[in-house]
């Protein structure tokens, strides 16, 4: 991810769609699709994202823009995805794996199945 010049605490929806490209209507939209993607409102009722909603935005924006996910592939892949650890660590079903980018679903399952096959000839040794 990449690294912000300004290191606040909090920044407005406006400074968020600047340091993201992303515009604020997508943002908005974005709140409602992504449960991973909830800033928090000041008493005016404005939002207020940290670096951490930031982090999502950027992840978000990947998968769909460069990766070619859709928002239903996409909200897959965050379900597995902490973005209060290492960006590179994943977790799968109690194991952790480090991916320099977000594993995709499919080859999810497959490391899975992968696991299961080798916990079974392990099992028979």
């Amino acid at each position: 991810m990449p690294e912000f010049k300004i290191k606040r605490l909090y920044y407005s929806i406006g400074e968020v769609s600047k340091l993201t490209g992303i515009e604020p209507y997508v943002l908005r939209y974005w709140e409602k699709e992504f449960e991973q993607l909830k800033p928090a409102k000041n008493k005016a009722g404005n939002r207020t994202y940290t670096n951490r909603d930031i982090k999502i935005i950027l992840t978000i924006k990947r998968l769909l823009y460069e990766q070619g996910y859709t928002i239903a592939g996409a909200k897959r892949v965050l379900e597995n995805y902490d973005f209060d650890k290492d960006p590179t660590e994943l977790v799968i079903e109690g194991e952790k794996i480090k991916a320099s980018k977000i594993i995709d679903p499919e080859l999810r399952q497959d490391l899975i199945e992968i696991k299961k096959i080798l916990e079974s000839i392990l099992s028979k040794l």
